[in-house]
């Protein structure tokens, strides 16, 4: 049976309670947020629980390592306060329903790619910067086999996640990677992050995309022009679990010759799309999303930024037409480094 290993002590012991106190959308001092964790930790109701916007970012202000999110995760589904409403949740965890094993996979080996379930988007990694990395599967009717489940957090279900990982793992273990390079930030942090959280076996190594691209770079440096671009990065949510992933940003805008933009929503302080806000079960949800898209969007525009990059595909399809309406290019990161080696992007 999987546990999450959290330590109630270390959190009784912070004094600062950044994971509640940094949230973007609570407004909490430590003495409150104090009190309201002891209530969490010991399975009662708290605001927090009704409150939540499942953005993951206290997963990263935890100075304890402490898994904080996933704890009031958990906690909202064992006293059934969920943040999205139920029919949505029904439909939902449907949706991705893993197996285990397929008469129909080839022993591919050494470094592979998990495009996850963005099958379609396969035309991102494209080029000089993913030669040799071979594509689990192309199969837009088979990726959901390789999806690794951690949006049910925004559904307040750790259940499904602890249920269905295990099986995906076996999936991509049939594969016989030796490591898997993760186009999504979400499935990065399933395995890096989720996965030993719970207790999880993870027996292939993981890569963010953005170090594989950073490092592909560093190999094909005398081909950079820079491209003197002044840019904005749009960081998604699941990137919280993964803040070793998003420090390649800033490397990776370096190599290419762009300038990331001085703006007030960055890096710790970054506001998510709102994706999954607009769905939320909060009187208002709604309009407090577009009120926070319109803010985001305006901090970009106001630093001077000509192109937002992207990620994130629910991100892009979020707001990524709100982006390029206040004159901003939405552009994939991966097609920005393809621009920087002199390809055109698809």
């Amino acid at each position: 049976m999987v546990k999450l290993n959290f330590d109630e002590n270390k959190c009784l012991a912070c004094e600062t309670r950044d994971c509640l106190t940094k949230c973007q959308y609570l407004d909490m001092d430590a003495e409150e947020a104090g009190a309201e964790m002891e209530k969490i930790i010991a399975g009662k109701d708290s605001r927090v629980l009704h409150e939540c916007r499942t953005c993951y970012a206290c997963e990263e202000y935890c100075p304890m390592g402490n898994h904080p999110f996933y704890l009031i995760v958990q906690r909202q589904e064992e006293l059934n306060i969920p943040p999205l409403p139920e029919p949505i949740i029904k439909q939902g965890v449907q949706l991705g329903i893993p197996f285990r094993g397929d008469p129909e996979i080839e022993e591919i080996g050494g470094r592979v790619l998990n495009m996850g379930v963005f099958s379609p988007l396969t035309h991102l990694a494209r080029g000089k910067l993913f030669e040799g990395l071979t594509l689990m599967s192309t199969d837009s009717r088979k990726m959901h086999h390789f999806f690794c489940q951690l949006m049910y957090l925004h559904f307040a279900r750790t259940s499904v996640i602890n249920e269905r990982l295990p099986a995906v793992i076996d999936t991509i273990l049939a594969y016989k990677p030796t490591e898997v390079v993760h186009f999504h930030d979400e499935c990065y942090g399933a395995y890096t992050s989720y996965a030993p959280a719970f207790g999880i076996e993870v027996p292939f190594k993981s890569i963010h995309l953005f170090e594989h691209l950073y490092h592909r770079l560093l190999e094909l440096k005398d081909q950079i022009r820079p491209l003197n671009y002044k840019v904005a990065y749009q960081r998604p949510c699941s990137s919280r679990l993964s803040p070793d992933g998003h420090a390649y940003v800033d490397k990776i805008f370096d190599l290419v010759g762009v300038k990331h933009v001085e703006r007030e929503y960055v890096d710790e302080n970054a506001l998510c799309c709102g994706s999954t806000i607009l769905s939320q079960r909060q009187e208002g949800s709604r309009r407090y999303c577009l009120e926070l898209q319109k803010k985001n969007i305006a901090d970009m525009k106001q630093a001077g930024a000509e192109l937002c990059i992207f990620n994130c595909p629910a991100c892009m399809q979020t707001i990524g037409k709100q982006v390029a309406e206040n004159g901003i290019m939405p552009i994939w990161m991966s097609d920005l480094c393809r621009m920087a080696i002199g390809e055109k992007p698809d």
